[in-house]
């Protein structure tokens, strides 16, 4: 898939990932405030189970915890919480994920979070795929990687959570 030519000016996202050294490739696309991955993988020309949502939630202590998951999936909050050993799971409000990631929601990425140390969960069915696209820290902005980069790269653990 071709990336279009629009310059994007450096994210704390792409920042980590170049200081990684991890090849990624940019893809602009017209943010729609509520289009979420349906609109992005559909201006892009992705199929939307590869375009991968970065989810703020928090456990029933209130500490925060990062689930990434399928465009085309919706999280299992009872799952989830079963699947890390949480006595529940719960989305963060908009503002609450917002002073966490460090990201506008509709911007947020997993990589150059601005809270360090929050565990971060893949859908285990997300680390099959060859490639994948994610939020790159800005609306509008995803990256193309690996999806073993997320090991890689922010320790993300395994869960099956997907309904």
């Amino acid at each position: 898939m071709a990336k279009k030519d629009k310059h994007v000016s450096e994210t704390p996202a792409t920042a980590l990932l170049r200081q990684a050294g991890v090849d990624f490739t940019e893809h602009v696309y017209d943010y729609v405030d509520h289009g979420g991955t349906a609109e992005s993988a559909k201006q892009l020309g992705w199929p939307e189970h590869a375009v991968v949502k970065t989810l703020v939630m928090k456990n029933e202590r209130s500490e925060p915890l990062i689930i990434l998951m399928h465009g085309d999936k919706q999280v299992s909050t009872k799952n989830l919480a079963r699947a890390i050993g949480a006595k529940g799971v719960e989305p963060c409000k908009p503002e609450e994920a917002q002073r966490h990631s460090g990201y506008l929601v509709g911007g947020t990425s997993p990589f150059g979070f601005k809270r360090a140390g929050v565990p971060v969960y893949v859908e285990a069915s997300v680390m099959a795929l060859e490639r994948i696209l994610i939020n790159g820290g800005r609306r509008g902005y995803l990256v193309g990687l690996a999806p073993a980069v997320l090991a890689q790269v922010l320790g993300a653990q395994p869960v099956s959570c997907a309904i």
